[in-house]
This record gives structure tokens, C-alpha cells and sequence, in this order.
């Protein structure tokens, strides 16, 4: 059977990291608007490169949990094709085992520079000016994929939705698109949906399970390896 996963900030969550937007509307503190477009970089690069500079300390000191764990053990059973997407930013799903993660919105981990698109490591702590080591120029920036961008990896992400047997989405409101649609997509070309969240999401899921990522997941896991 091919499962195609998408995970959310529920996910994380349980690991202390905060979700993208909370009820108040705002992300650690700051209005999305100011730290999540390209236009918040123009206007204040240092604003916005030291809120992720405190985002990847914060991802690098967070452990993986339950949720994290049972998903790379279903990756190595073997039993299962498993492609893993994520809207989280951080590198819980890798630092738990599962390989080949696509990071549709990017990746704390990693920094690119607007003047010739190279990705690189990126430090710990981002200084604004740092220089690009593809290119030279003093134009990188954290490799975050903000509002108004187009995530990474769509025609994979499509190739993927197109031929899945099951379509789970963890962890996730399902209200920022385009993933808020893998669920319609891949309802269209054929595969069984599964939602495991702390509430319904506005996705329209065959089934749907509520409760902890900590707790569904494992559960879940353990009834298809079963």
C-alpha cells in the first residue's frame, strides 16, 4: 500500500513547539504578517532573522515524541511505500529516522540566498548581510517558504497524492493551501482519507480521529503494522 502522510504543527507541538498561528492570531508573539512574507523581510530583515534565529534554537532543543517515533517505524517495516510531507519548518521527523522528509515550506535548517536561489546549512544564529558561499553576495536569508511563495517540492507532492492507496493528514487545520486541498486531491484520484487531529479540521476526511498526535499516531501505526 502507498501512504501518503502529511504532518502539521499538531505534530510538534507535543515537543514544545509552539503552533503556527494561536488563537490570538499571532506566532510566538509576533503578527504573522511581520515575520512570514517577503515583504516583512524588506521591511525589517533583522526583525525577521532573529525571530527564526530564536524558532531554530528552539526546533534544535526540542526532542522528536511518540508521534514522530511511530511514524519512521512504519517507514522501516518495509511493509509500506511511505512518503512523508510536512508543513512544519523543524527537523523532528529526521532526527526521529524517517529519511527523504519533503519539507514543503522549507526548513529552519537551511538557508538560500535571493540572488542565485543556492540552499546551504544555515548556521545556528543568522546575521543579516551574511554572504552567500555559492555566490558571495550578502543576500541569504532563512530557506522558510513565506506567504505569497510557492512551496517546495508541488509536482512531487502531486505525484505522489495522484498515486496514494490512503491519505493521512496529522496534526493540521487545514486552513493554509495549497495543503488544505491534498485531501480533495487525493480523494479524486482514488485513495482512502484518514484525519488524525486534535478536532476536525474544514477537510472532508473518510474517517477522522480525535485526540493527541502523541497518542493517535501510535495507535495507528499499530493497528497497520498489526
Amino acid at each position: 500500500m502507498k501512504i501518503v502522510i502529511l504532518t502539521g504543527a499538531g505534530i510538534s507541538a507535543e515537543s514544545g513547539l509552539q503552533t503556527f498561528r494561536a488563537e490570538d492570531g499571532l506566532w510566538e508573539g509576533h503578527r504573522v504578517e511581520d515575520v512570514a512574507t517577503p515583504e516583512a523581510f524588506e521591511r525589517s530583515p533583522r526583525t525577521v532573522t532573529r525571530f527564526y534565529n530564536a524558532r531554530r534554537i528552539a526546533a534544535a532543543e526540542a526532542q522528536p515524541n511518540a508521534a514522530h517515533y511511530a511514524l519512521a517505524r512504519l517507514a522501516e517495516d518495509g511493509g509500506h511505500e511511505v512518503i512523508l510531507i510536512t508543513q512544519n519548518v523543524d527537523d523532528l521527523h529526521e532526527r526521529a529516522g524517517f529519511e527523504g522528509v519533503i519539507h514543503m515550506h522549507g526548513s529552519l535548517a537551511m538557508a538560500r540566498c535571493y540572488e542565485c536561489n543556492v540552499q546551504f546549512d544555515a548556521p545556528m544564529e543568522m546575521v543579516v548581510g551574511d554572504c552567500c558561499p555559492g555566490c558571495g553576495a550578502p543576500t541569504t536569508r532563512p530557506d522558510i517558504v513565506w506567504f505569497g511563495e510557492m512551496p517546495y517540492q508541488m509536482e512531487e507532492i502531486s505525484d505522489a497524492l495522484s498515486t496514494a492507496d490512503l491519505f493521512v493528514s496529522i496534526g493540521t487545520s487545514g486552513n493554509v493551501y495549497p495543503a488544505a486541498g491534498f485531501v480533495e486531491f487525493a480523494t479524486r484520484a482514488g485513495a482512502e482519507t484518514l484525519e488524525l487531529n486534535l478536532e476536525p479540521s474544514s477537510g472532508v476526511f473518510e474517517n477522522s480521529r480525535q485526540g493527541p498526535a502523541t497518542v493517535l499516531v501510535p495507535q495507528w501505526v499499530e493497528d497497520l503494522l498489526a
